[in-house]
């Protein structure tokens, strides 16, 4: 029983590790999301098509 405790306990550790990875990246791509949106918005009168 002590083994399948230890399995359970890595398994929720790696899960917690995998969720905080998860939410940085997808705050990382959401922040330069914006700012290049930003910059977009602000050259706006530069682009011609």
């Amino acid at each position: 029983m002590e083994r399948v405790y230890k399995t359970m306990r890595n398994a929720g550790a790696l899960n917690i590790v995998i969720g905080i990875i998860i939410t940085v990246a997808g705050l990382s791509v959401g922040i330069m999301s914006i700012i290049n949106g930003a910059v977009l918005l602000k050259r706006k009168s530069e682009i011609t098509f």
